[in-house]
């Protein structure tokens, strides 16, 4: 072997290890650039699948809390027509009640996701379905719908929010 042959020799046995270290250090720093990618991307759709959970959720408890409301219209119906009042009769309202209750807890949590303004909605909606169950026993079954004016109004509005957020 000639002297030129050993120094190339030398040469490429000396930075070829150097050139390999370089190469995992590259991959290993990609690697770790898309293993934060992916944590990301998890922690968002674990997020937004949570989301779209709990509007299912509120959706399921706002027609629980318009059924139940309208037991205890039809309950105080039956009561001023004359009838005895109904045995159930108290626990139709406390039904009603922790359906509310069920609801405001629903909204709550979706609202500490989203900003003030949505808390706000999510608030005053939980405060028409209040007032809602409050005279729904002296409101006729036929008036019903009137009970929910308000309520349906802005459950509307934050369904289509539910909505936007499957969407994103």
């Amino acid at each position: 072997m000639s002297e030129r042959e050993t120094k190339i020799r030398s040469v490429v046995f000396a930075y070829f290890p150097m050139f390999i270290a370089a190469l995992s250090l590259i991959t290993s720093i990609f690697n770790g650039y898309l293993n934060n990618k992916f944590v990301d991307l998890i922690q968002r759709n674990l997020g937004r699948a949570e989301y779209m959970r709990t509007c299912k959720e509120i959706i399921d408890a706002y027609f629980q809390v318009k059924f139940r409301t309208g037991l205890v219209s039809a309950s105080g119906e039956r009561e001023r027509a004359g009838a005895a009042p109904a045995a159930n009769a108290m626990a139709e309202q406390n039904d009603a009640g922790a359906a509310v209750n069920r609801f405001a807890a629903l909204g709550t949590y979706l609202a500490n996701l989203r900003d003030d303004a949505t808390r706000a909605r999510y608030t005053e909606l939980t405060r028409a379905l209040e007032k809602a169950l409050a005279v729904a026993r002296g409101t006729p079954s036929a008036d019903q719908g009137k009970l929910f004016e308000a309520a349906d109004t802005i459950f509307a509005e934050m369904n289509n929010d539910c909505v936007r957020s499957a969407k994103e």
